[in-house]
């Protein structure tokens, strides 16, 4: 719902703005019967104001964006990635640390299932989880589980 409201108002403000340059060119045309000569230097200095003028519209857009949302991406220690792997082309298997607990999810496109439940438990000396790995370790862990 934010995200519609924040596209109507941008939608607003652009057709706002085009409605301010249509209403400019519109005066300059018709006060004007002559275009005058412009010189090299004239043109590049409204060049360079209409590029400052855009720089500092998308510099305000973003910052009430910002505003909007929430302030961006905040660090969450809550939940923590352990690792992962690929089993398909757009499945995998993750495992995630909340609190003492670890969780063995299933992701597809469409939804997210709990595969196992797990207490936490510590790495091995001087081991990161990395993909490659990751298969390997997962299977272990969950026939040492299973075994017990």
């Amino acid at each position: 719902m934010r995200l519609t409201s924040l596209t109507r108002y941008t939608f607003s403000l652009s057709l706002a703005l085009a409605f301010i340059q249509n209403a400019a060119a519109q005066a300059v045309t018709t006060t004007t019967p002559a275009a005058p000569v412009t010189s090299l230097g004239s043109s590049f200095l409204q060049m360079l104001f209409g590029l400052t003028l855009v720089l500092v519209l998308l510099f305000a857009g973003l910052w009430v964006l910002k505003r909007l949302t929430g302030g961006g991406v905040q660090a969450n220690n809550l939940v923590r990635i352990v690792g992962a792997t690929a089993i398909g082309a757009r499945e995998r298997i993750v495992v995630v640390e909340m609190g003492q607990t670890w969780l063995v999810l299933g992701v597809t496109p469409n939804s997210i299932n709990t595969l196992a439940e797990m207490p936490r438990q510590a790495l091995p000396p001087g081991s990161t989880p990395n993909p490659a790995d990751f298969a390997g370790w997962l299977r272990n862990t969950l026939n040492r589980r299973n075994a017990s």
